[in-house]
């Protein structure tokens, strides 16, 4: 019988690859695969490099050396020689700019973890689909990996205006100095003047405050954000004050559908479809003269004197609510209808609940970093609204909007 021999794989080039060393050797510590696969993504991002250049928007680009990364596999870590360009403009898709791991079967461990599993559901869903034997603790070093991400993200430059920025936070529980405590996971949800929605930032805090809020603009500001137009919060005390004092130009609007949900916390469950069709009066209305008319003939009518909490919360808020009606409908809908926030806040929620509360501040920011990430990739086209919105939003903030779109 004939010894059987892989044709995909020539002799010659086997024995090239070992070059006389033991192969048991080379392949009981990692050399013989880390540079192998060393070699095939050099030679990949070469490959990548040199279509770029060829067919990139710039006539005098060229090639400018390497740049060095390390990136984690599941043998350990590499460096990678990644090639740059003069222009700056040269973005890897083998290895993205803030990717610290390299592609391969961890991917899919971080994906499933992306989705909500625990790093012991997917112990169990890999041995029984796969046959693979992948403890909880190898998992969670597969994911820990995230953390390099997370901070380069977080650190990344920002453009330098966004006409719309929604600020907000979920509730999660998370372990600190051995006891379970309730803390925030805040989010900016940016949209730029073309209408496309990316995250900025995300911060884990537990005490929130006039500091908290000072400290995250300022570090929008370093990282490159100039001018925010029309800022989205939820109405916690002390956070327009913040944002004026570091962008001194911005519309503060106090979030409708924060202020909707926060009313309903009031009103029995079989009270609140009609109580809610009662306020639309208010924020439905023409300009902020009929809004206040409104919200006074709720505060004197049946449903302000059952539950008078309701218009004292409104009024508590009301120079941050006033804005919202000086602007178009296209404005409103933007604003209020598609609140992009509160879906994406959903998906953060939903994937909360399966985890019970997280060990540590850094499990938390990996498993929602992932997400995010993820949510990003799934915003492909801007709001419908958009296209007439931006004529709006030209009309209000001028040149500051005009730049924008120039950026």
């Amino acid at each position: 019988m004939s010894r059987r021999k892989d044709p995909s794989i020539p002799a010659a080039l086997l024995d090239q690859l070992l070059g006389g060393a033991d192969a048991a050797a080379a392949l009981q510590d990692g050399r013989l695969l880390d540079s192998l696969k060393k070699a095939l993504a050099e030679r990949a991002l070469n490959a990548e490099m040199d279509h770029h250049l060829d067919h990139g928007s710039q006539d005098n680009n060229s090639r400018n050396g390497y740049g060095r990364k390390t990136v984690t596999t599941d043998g350990g870590k590499i460096e990678i020689e990644i090639p740059r360009d003069r222009a700056g403009s040269f973005d890897p898709q083998l290895i993205a700019k803030y990717q610290r791991r390299f592609p391969g079967f961890d991917d899919k461990i971080i994906s499933m973890y992306a989705r909500g599993m625990s790093t012991r559901e997917i112990s169990g869903h890999l041995r029984e689909l796969y046959g693979i034997e992948a403890s909880a603790d190898l998992i969670s070093t597969v994911t820990d990996a995230v953390l390099d991400e997370v901070a380069a993200w977080q650190q990344r430059p920002l453009d330098p205006a966004y006409p719309l920025v929604f600020f907000d936070a979920i509730r999660v529980k998370i372990r600190d100095e051995g006891l379970v405590r309730n803390k925030a996971i805040h989010i900016a949800l940016g949209v730029m003047a073309n209408g496309t929605k990316v995250v900025l930032g995300m911060w884990v805090e537990q005490n929130e405050g006039a500091k908290f809020w000072l400290r995250v603009m300022n570090e929008l500001k370093n990282r490159g954000v100039e001018d925010i137009m029309l800022a989205v919060v939820d109405g916690l005390r002390g956070f327009p004050e913040a944002i004026t004092a570091v962008f001194p130009d911005a519309i503060v609007q106090t979030c409708i559908v924060h202020l909707l949900r926060n009313s309903m916390e009031f009103v029995s469950w079989k009270d609140r479809k009609a109580l809610a069709t009662a306020l639309k009066e208010i924020y439905r209305a023409v300009d902020a003269k009929a809004a206040e008319a409104a919200l006074t003939s709720f505060e004197a009518g049946p449903w302000g004197q059952r539950y008078p909490a309701i218009a004292q919360s409104w009024r508590r808020v009301w120079s941050e609510v006033i804005p919202f009606f000086g602007f178009p409908d296209e404005v409103r809908r933007i604003v209020y209808t598609t609140n992009a926030i509160e879906a994406l806040n959903s998906k953060l929620r939903r994937a909360v609940r399966t985890r019970g509360h997280f060990p540590s501040d850094d499990a938390a920011a990996k498993l929602l970093f992932l997400i995010l990430n993820r949510s990003e990739k799934e915003w492909k086209m801007p709001p419908r609204e958009w296209a007439v919105a931006k004529a709006q939003f030209a009309v209000l903030f001028g040149d500051r909007f005009i730049r924008a779109m120039a950026a």
